[in-house]
């Protein structure tokens, strides 16, 4: 199947105050706030483009659990979703990281900022290849053209190679 990932995404990083390093990565979306919000947070539709399955709807506080797939290997890792405010931000550990969702409403959709704090400045721009596929996914999938999820080994199929060298090159100027 076709996969044509698109433009790359707005993005930046920084370090925090813990040691950690925060990738921002930002996307446009045609589709309003609430649409996507279904999309962040609704097990079946998560299933459809995320790198994990949810146990759970994740719009509400509390624990739940999202297990990382990969082929056939499934990985189960605890999850908390610790700030809910619908249909604006969605913040929730995932292990050892931890991912903030935020969406604005524009004129033209929906400009979706995801924070996503992660333990080695190494993995920035694998994370944003990673998100960068996804993200696409869920766009596809909001625009009534789904595309199955593209998630661990399989996305090297997708372009992840190009994209990861694509984000290093942005995140290192």
């Amino acid at each position: 199947m076709n996969f044509d990932p698109g433009p790359p995404a707005e993005v930046a990083y920084r370090s925090t105050d813990d040691g950690r390093w925060t990738l921002r990565f930002v996307r446009d979306l045609r589709h309003p706030p609430a649409r996507v919000w279904r999309t962040l947070t609704e097990p079946d539709l998560l299933a459809k483009w995320a790198p994990f399955t949810a146990d759970r709807d994740l719009g509400t506080l509390g624990p739940a659990t999202l297990t990382m797939i990969d082929g056939e290997t499934a990985v189960p890792l605890a999850a908390e979703v610790t700030s809910v405010d619908a249909p604006r931000i969605l913040q929730y550990t995932w292990g050892e990281d931890l991912l903030r969702w935020e969406l604005a409403a524009t004129a033209g959709g929906t400009r979706l900022t995801l924070w996503h704090t992660l333990a080695d400045r190494d993995f920035v721009a694998k994370v944003a290849a990673g998100w960068h596929q996804c993200v696409r996914v869920m766009e596809l999938l909001l625009d009534g053209t789904p595309h199955p999820p593209v998630r661990g080994a399989d996305a090297l199929n997708y372009g992840w190679s190009e994209l990861e060298a694509a984000y290093r090159r942005a995140l290192s100027t």
